[in-house]
């Protein structure tokens, strides 16, 4: 499967089993945790899913219920 590339926005493959991301164009390759992580972080558009994958939320806050009206 064909993804974008976070290190040069080519075209990047996605492994069949989503384990491993590869660029032939950069030589990227890290595995598709790593690079959900990578993309949230340096992309602004997908910061909000970082949460579902790190470890630590820090600077973020849920708010109260009482906020939710």
């Amino acid at each position: 499967m064909k993804i974008k590339c976070p290190k040069c926005k080519g075209n990047a493959d996605l492994a069949p089993d989503f384990t491993l991301v590869t660029c032939q164009d950069c030589n990227l390759e890290m595995s598709y945790g790593e690079y959900v992580k990578y993309v949230a972080h340096n992309d602004v558009t997908y910061s909000d899913i970082l949460g579902d994958y790190a470890g630590s939320t820090e600077g973020q806050t849920a708010g109260t219920l009482d906020e939710w009206d």
